[in-house]
C-alpha cells in the first residue's frame, strides 16, 4: 500500500509524521511526504527519513495573514495544490494521513479532489483550523483527548516507551525550552539553578537555538553545572535520565513525557493559537497526572514544593496512559479502511 503523509511547520506535527512513517515502513508499506518550504519540514526529512520520496512546496501559513499577504499565501496553497495532485497521482497513493499544521492544505485537499480516504490526526486538545475545515471530509479524525475517537492514544516514537521507568525521588530535573526556545522556562530554570545544586539535583536543560548563548553565561556567572543543549534530536535519551520535567504543552512534547512516564510541570505558551496549550496540560492535571501552571505564577516556589513529593504514583498513571500502538493502529486501521 502507498501512503501519504503530509502537515507539519513545526516540530510537534513533523514528530508525528515521522511515527506514522515508522509504523507504515514495519507494515511493510511505503509512505511519502509532502511537507512545506517554510518552517521545520525540511530540517527533519530532507536529509534522513524513513519516507521513500519526500516533497516540500513553497507553503506558507494562512490563517494569522491580512490583506495582500494573504491572498499571496492562498496563491502559494493554490498552486501547491495542483502540484500535490500530480505527486499523488504519480506515486499511486491510496490514501492520506493529515497530521495538521498549514504544510498539511494543499495535499489533503489534492486528496479529496480525487476521491482519495483522507485521515486526520489532531495534536491538540483544541481542533485547529484546518482540521475544523477538513473534518467533516475526513474517513478517520483522531484525538488522544477524545474519549469518542475511534483510536485511543497519541503517536509516539517507539524510543519513548523502550527509554520509559516509574520514577519516585527527583535526582534530575529536565527543562525543555522548545526548538524555539521558552524564555520563562529558560528564566525559571536560571533562578532554581543554585538551589537545585544545594540540593544534589542535576539539571538537564536544552534552551532553545536562540537563547543559548545567554543561558550558558548565565550558568558560568552562577558557577551551576549543568548538561545544555540549544537543540536536539536525541530527546527520549535526555527524558529517560531525568525524573522531573518543566515544559511548554505542546502536544508531541506532552505525549513524548506520557510515554515515558516522566511527570512534569507544564507552563503553556501564552500566544498559542486558541490558548491550545493550556487546555493540552489540563487534560493531564484533570486526570491528576501532572501540573500546570501560567507564565505570571510564581514558578520558583510552586518548582520548590513539586521536588519534595514522590512521583510514583504520576509516573505510573502516564505509563498507563500511554499507547505503544497509537500510531501502528492509525496505520492499520488506513488498510482496513482502503481494503473496504
Amino acid at each position: 500500500m502507498k501512503i501519504c503523509i503530509t502537515g507539519g511547520g513545526t516540530g510537534g506535527h513533523l514528530v508525528i509524521a515521522e511515527a506514522l512513517a515508522e509504523a507504515v515502513a514495519q507494515q511493510g508499506h511505503e509512505a511519502i511526504f509532502i511537507g512545506s518550504t517554510s518552517g521545520q519540514d525540511k530540517k527533519y526529512f530532507e536529509s534522513h527519513s524513513t519516507f521513500s520520496h519526500v516533497y516540500f512546496l513553497e507553503t506558507t501559513g494562512v490563517v494569522n495573514k491580512k490583506g495582500i499577504d494573504k491572498l499571496k499565501a492562498l496563491w502559494l496553497v493554490l498552486k501547491a495544490f495542483f502540484a500535490s495532485r500530480k505527486i499523488i497521482k504519480k506515486h499511486n497513493i491510496q490514501a492520506t494521513y493529515s497530521v495538521g499544521g498549514f504544510s498539511a492544505a494543499p495535499a489533503s485537499f489534492a486528496t479529496l479532489s480525487l476521491f482519495k480516504p483522507l485521515f486526520i490526526h489532531e495534536q491538540n486538545a483544541v481542533d485547529g483550523k484546518l482540521n475544523s475545515i477538513l473534518k467533516p471530509f475526513a474517513k478517520r479524525f483522531i484525538s488522544a483527548y477524545d474519549k469518542n475517537s475511534p483510536i485511543k492514544g497519541y503517536p509516539v516514537k517507539d524510543e519513548f516507551f523502550k527509554s520509559a521507568r516509574v520514577r519516585s525521588d527527583i535526582k534530575t530535573v529536565i527543562f525543555l525550552g522548545g526548538s524555539q526556545g521558552a524564555k520563562a522556562i529558560n528564566n525559571l530554570a536560571l533562578s532554581v539553578a543554585k538551589e537545585l545544586q544545594n540540593l544534589g539535583i542535576k539539571i538537564i536543560h536544552q534552551t532553545g537555538e536562540s537563547d543559548f548563548e545567554r543561558v550558558k553565561k548565565e550558568y558560568q556567572a552562577l558557577d551551576v553545572e549543568v548538561e545544555l543543549y540549544a537543540f536536539t534530536k536525541e530527546m527520549s535519551t535526555l527524558m529517560s535520565k531525568a525524573d522531573l520535567a518543566v515544559s511548554r504543552a505542546g502536544a508531541s512534547t506532552l505525549w513524548e513525557l506520557c510515554a515515558n512516564g516522566l511527570p512534569a510541570l507544564f507552563i503553556p505558551f501564552p500566544h498559542a493559537a486558541a490558548d491550545h496549550q493550556y487546555y493540552n496540560a489540563k487534560f493531564i492535571v484533570d486526570n491528576n497526572l501532572g501540573w500546570c501552571e501560567r507564565e505570571d505564577k510564581d514558578l520558583k516556589s510552586i518548582l520548590v514544593s513539586i521536588l519534595t513529593q514522590n512521583l510514583e504514583s504520576k509516573s505510573m498513571a502516564l505509563l498507563k496512559e500511554s499507547s505503544r500502538d497509537a500510531a501502528k493502529n492509525m496505520i492499520l486501521d488506513v488498510v482496513e479502511v482502503v481494503n473496504g
